[in-house]
């Protein structure tokens, strides 16, 4: 027997579950599919669990430090990590549940616990079950984290993104290997808890992907903090070593070996796409199993989209939520919305906080567009001086000829809400010019924008 729907939506993460409920409100039967929780990674296993964690580790770091700040604390600071964990959790089991409550209470819609696979383009079973049918079928099944191949990896136990989630005691030692961002949130954090922590990067630099510059702020704060960090790690291997684990390494510096009680691997994420069935529908996937879609989210078979980390075409909450709102609006609003026109953006959420919008130095120069750039550091920043967090620098690039800005990298106290003052003006194709004449609140970091503005100088060769 099969059940007829006008759409089916695979998975209820943060593009699944608004289109769904957008699909119910335009009068379509919908069928919501979810296989385990309501949510997505984000409420589950990333942003709201982790970020969780990020608080509490700050609030345990500022205690430490009270005495700067004139305060006096009595006795050593402590910290329980089942009172951590707990409250983690209650977090993000209010967010799943509240995810939960709305599709369950969508007027023509029907959520399915199950796991879907694709029999054909406009059909999918569930759990080798019942049938649905849908002329319109939109998949967001999300990520998960990438294990890689490594030698001896199958002889020790692990933990990915995922797996943190569960731990209620303070690793000992906890070894990450990955130095991007879900690795220098964990690691951060956890020293910040008690735990002593080494963070293992095959490449010669943290973050690579962004300039040496914030790289190297970056390191500079965590090895403050007494993280040690391992670059140039080439040639990674793992053994047991007794209770705990070992990692072998082939770096420039350091020992070649180092042994923790832990180990997390942050080293990446692949798509939730190779127990769909996609070959079934004719959906084409990129050598990394990421579905094909155009710059309006549709995939190779018209009538299936794919929106949210399984495209390949963003990693990030706001990069899912945005394909659900070009999606909508292209089908019910008469918009031509699309990913092309998507200005990149992102926070590292250590502590301070990095955010970042637009072009990076390094693509500013590989465009061959006649720049201009100024940095401004924090330490010079008065708001920054009040709170005793004067680490990290604000950056801005502009075109000397467009008066556009190209990109922006803010490391420091409020960085990650500051920098969408910059992103704004993107969006609105307005010259930068114009954050340096506005008046802006006295005493926040948002008021040193103009001054930003005003140490622009031409973008200097490498």
């Amino acid at each position: 027997m099969v059940t007829r729907f006008d759409a089916i939506v695979i998975g209820t993460g943060q593009a699944g579950a608004p289109l769904a409920s957008r699909l119910s409100d335009e009068g379509l039967k919908t069928a919501v599919i979810e296989r385990k929780h309501t949510g997505g990674t984000c409420v589950n296993t990333g942003c709201i669990p982790t970020k969780a964690l990020v608080a509490s580790a700050r609030v345990a770091h500022l205690t430490r430090r009270a005495a700067d700040y004139g305060v006096t604390v009595q006795g050593a600071v402590g910290v329980d990590m089942r009172r951590v964990n707990a409250r983690m959790k209650q977090i993000s089991k209010a967010s799943r549940d509240g995810v939960g409550a709305w599709m369950e209470g969508l007027e023509k819609g029907r959520l399915i616990r199950g796991h879907a696979r694709f029999e054909g383009p406009r059909r999918v079973r569930i759990d080798g079950g019942e049938v649905l049918e849908a002329e319109r079928i939109f998949i967001n099944t999300g990520g998960r984290a990438l294990v890689p191949e490594m030698p001896g990896l199958a002889e020790v136990p692990y933990l990915t993104n995922s797996g943190m989630m569960g731990v209620d005691f303070l690793p000992e030692h906890l070894l990450i290997v990955g130095g991007s961002y879900i690795g220098l949130e964990f690691a951060q954090a956890y020293r910040r808890f008690g735990s002593r922590v080494t963070v293992i990067e095959m490449a010669d630099r943290l973050i690579s992907r962004e300039d040496e510059e914030v790289s190297h702020a970056v390191l500079e704060i965590l090895l403050a903090e007494g993280v040690d960090i391992r670059l140039n790690a080439t040639c990674i291997s793992v053994a047991r070593s007794g209770n705990g684990v070992a990692v072998g390494l082939d770096c420039s510096d350091g020992p070649p070996r180092v042994e923790g009680s832990h180990l997390l691997l942050a080293v990446g994420r692949r798509p939730n796409t190779d127990d769909l069935g996609l070959e079934a529908a004719g959906i084409e996937t990129d050598r990394r199993g990421f579905i094909t879609v155009d710059d309006h989210l549709r995939t190779s078979v018209p009538g299936i989209w794919a929106l949210g980390d399984v495209n390949g075409r963003g990693a990030f909450t706001h990069t899912s939520y945005n394909d659900y709102e070009i999606v909508a609006a292209n089908l019910f609003d008469g918009g031509r919305r699309s990913v092309a026109d998507r200005v990149p953006c992102y926070g590292l959420f250590i502590d301070p906080p990095l955010g970042r919008v637009g072009m990076t130095e390094r693509e500013v120069r590989a465009s061959g567009v006649t720049a201009l750039k100024a940095t401004l550091p924090m330490s010079s920043v008065g708001r920054a001086r009040l709170w005793g967090e004067t680490q990290g620098f604000m950056q801005l690039l502009v075109g000397a000829e467009s008066k556009r800005i190209l990109g922006a990298s803010i490391l420091g106290s409020s960085g990650d809400e500051v920098v969408q003052t910059l992103l704004d003006l993107i969006y609105a194709d307005a010259p930068y010019t114009v954050v340096g004449q506005a008046m802006h609140i006295h005493p926040t970091v948002s008021e040193y924008l103009p001054t930003l503005v005003g140490n622009l100088e031409p973008l200097k060769a490498p």
